[in-house]
């Protein structure tokens, strides 16, 4: 399986951005994902969950992004969005999508299957 992340760029401070993360399994095969998830990575910073949601709907974000950041996920259950709202600079970090088979336990160093390439979100001042 592999995911394929996209909508990272460069915003004002109070801005938006959408994210999107589309998995795929390039051989054709079926594939079944529960859990997919949003990290990020600041300059300086640790790997940080921002948001996670199930296939069942459950949600969880990390609380520097609640009321900000809406994750959702797509009709077909293998797309996953992050609407990122009234971002802040401290926003800016390389996010990553990440995916599992499994209904994750929303804990930050759940070992998920599948991991996207990282994208660039980077919020001026």
């Amino acid at each position: 399986v592999q995911l394929q992340a996209s909508g990272g760029g460069l915003v004002q401070a109070g801005g938006s951005l959408r994210l999107s993360c589309e998995a795929s399994e390039p051989s054709g095969s079926d594939f079944s994902i529960n859990t997919m998830a949003w990290y990020r990575q600041g300059p300086g910073k640790q790997r940080e969950l921002v948001a996670v949601m199930t296939s069942r709907g459950s949600t969880n974000y990390a609380d520097s992004v609640k009321d900000r950041f809406i994750i959702s996920r797509g009709d077909a259950k293998n797309t996953v969005y992050l609407q990122m709202n009234s971002l802040k600079p401290e926003d800016t970090a390389v996010y990553y999508c990440a995916a599992d088979r499994y209904y994750s336990d929303f804990s930050a160093t759940y070992e998920y299957d599948y991991w996207g390439q990282g994208i660039l979100v980077t919020v001026s001042s």
